[in-house]
């Protein structure tokens, strides 16, 4: 699992992070035949990566029962295996139909967030017990540690954007009131104060917002001009 260590985490969208570990997992978990990364991003679940065609449709059958291993752990931050789906008595809607696509076996790990969960990572198997042994539980526990700093890491990669951007806003809002109010002191000889008294009544009057007024009054002088 040294791999893990290696990928790149910055200046990537958050799916080829993903898909990378996701396919290291694969090769690096015992018994692993498939796995996929499952999120869930306001209560529902999806899958965000995936490799093999097993762990899609496996995880795509609990989405549309709303229940199995991937989602309850998910949600539950429950580590959860199943050693044999022929014998399997949990989730039994979600098992009858799990058979048809050979699943035997299956381990899905929570994906740790700020003291809670945003998924899981889920391994399948064609052959019954396939992750009995610790090896590949510990192998799944550092997937899912991966996978979640990664998660963490866009999510505040995002975060600087958005307040990046909000500052930009301010600060363009902030020059064109003080372009407006330098209007308003020349037009009606009055003050700092009295020009932004104006903008705020009229902000109120005509139920806008100020920033919206300012650029009407700046705007309106350009065309003058």
């Amino acid at each position: 699992m040294l791999e893990l260590s290696r990928v790149t985490l910055g200046g990537r969208e958050l799916s080829d992070v993903l898909g990378d570990i996701t396919a290291i997992a694969a090769r690096a978990i015992p018994g692993a035949e498939s796995v996929s990364t499952t999120l869930i991003r306001d209560d529902k679940p999806f899958t965000a990566a995936y490799s093999g065609e097993m762990s899609l449709l496996a995880d795509e059958l609990q989405y549309a029962e709303d229940g199995g291993p991937c989602i309850d752990a998910g949600r539950g931050g429950v580590v959860l295996r199943i050693d044999d789906t022929w014998t399997e008595e949990r989730w039994p809607r979600y098992i009858a139909r799990i058979r048809e696509i050979e699943v035997r076996s299956s381990l899905s790990v929570p994906l740790p967030y700020q003291g809670s969960w945003i998924g899981a990572i889920n391994i399948y198997s064609s052959k019954p017990g396939a992750f009995a042994s610790p090896e590949s539980l510990a192998a799944g526990l550092g997937a899912a540690e991966a996978i979640a700093v990664a998660v963490a890491n866009a999510d505040a990669h995002a975060q600087l954007a958005d307040q990046a951007r909000n500052m930009r806003i301010a600060m363009e809002s902030r020059a064109v009131i003080e372009q407006a109010k330098g209007v308003l002191m020349a037009q009606r000889h009055v003050d700092a104060e009295q020009a932004f008294e104006i903008l705020r009544q009229a902000s109120q009057r005509y139920n806008r917002k100020l920033r919206d007024i300012a650029v009407g009054i700046v705007e309106s002088t350009q065309t003058k001009a």
